[in-house]
């Protein structure tokens, strides 16, 4: 890892020229857990994250099925290993890392879903993320192609569509519609800024501006040219008093939406820190 920051081994796994199913989700989601924990040892976990699906691999016949190996994957898992959703202190941060994860075996949908991912693919089966509104789930298809829904947060539990449409209903109390294309396949890209999106609510939550500025840099790392994130990452760097770090944002913000309707303010702000750093000399 030499030298690197944070954010720099970020941007080097998911940087734009990286096609999406090549990217290293595993390494990716441990290196969010680094704005957390800097000297996080991610080969130790990633070699945990191996044994797991060692354990697996070993109680599979070389002909097992779709259904035989998620079964197998659940057993192991969530009757050996005693993973299991986090329902009673659901937005702790430490949900949200995956070293957290492995070491406490506890989580939230997304990061259950990641680890159980990754240890799936280590033993051949192929799955993949479906960003359901408020509960991440995962799919794969059997051999006749009918898709069978995963979720790891709830043991592995197999859904179909009709039960994720409840699921739904249960966690929005029937405020927002069910559409079929709630249960489509999601990006590597947009798995783990689902997970950075989590991390930013809650430290936004609690006005740990710090903390929320290291998970803006990942969600920029991702998305480059979003506006908002640009933004937001300006106010935040001013708030934590990085003038020069927020005035580059807001110079790149105003170019990228010339006709904000914030447009004015934000250039009287930049107006203002300029001034401010003038004075520094």
């Amino acid at each position: 890892m030499g030298t690197r920051s944070v954010t720099e081994e970020f941007i080097a796994l998911v940087r734009a020229e990286i096609e999406d199913d090549r990217i290293d989700l595993l390494h990716a989601s441990l290196t969010i857990a680094r704005t957390e924990y800097p000297n996080l040892d991610i080969r130790n976990y990633v070699t945990r994250v191996e044994a797991l699906a060692s354990k697996v691999r070993s109680r599979l016949s070389p002909e097992a099925s779709t259904i035989e190996t998620v079964n197998t994957l659940n057993h192991v898992m969530f009757h050996e290993m005693n993973f299991r959703g986090n329902r009673e202190d659901y937005y702790d941060p430490r949900n949200s890392f995956l070293n957290d994860v492995i070491e406490r075996r506890l989580g939230i949908p997304i990061t259950m879903s990641v680890l159980y991912m990754e240890v799936a693919r280590r033993v051949g089966l192929p799955l993949v993320g479906v960003g359901m509104p408020g509960h991440f789930l995962l799919k794969v298809y059997d051999v006749e192609g009918r898709q069978i829904l995963i979720d790891p947060f709830n043991n592995g539990s197999m859904l179909n569509a009709s039960e994720c449409e409840q699921r739904m209903k249960e966690i929005y109390a029937g405020e927002v519609r069910f559409k079929p294309e709630f249960l489509l396949p999601v990006s590597r890209r947009q798995i783990l800024t689902r997970m950075l999106n989590n991390l930013r609510h809650i430290y936004m939550t609690v006005r740990q501006f710090r903390k929320t500025l290291a998970i803006v840099d990942l969600v920029v790392a991702i998305y480059p040219r979003s506006p908002e994130d640009v933004k937001q990452r300006a106010m935040l760097r001013f708030s934590v008093g990085q003038l020069a770090g927020s005035l580059r944002d807001l110079e790149q913000y105003l170019k990228m939406s010339p006709d904000g309707s914030d447009v004015d303010e934000l250039k009287h702000m930049a107006m203002s820190i300029r001034k401010t750093m003038a004075t520094w000399n």
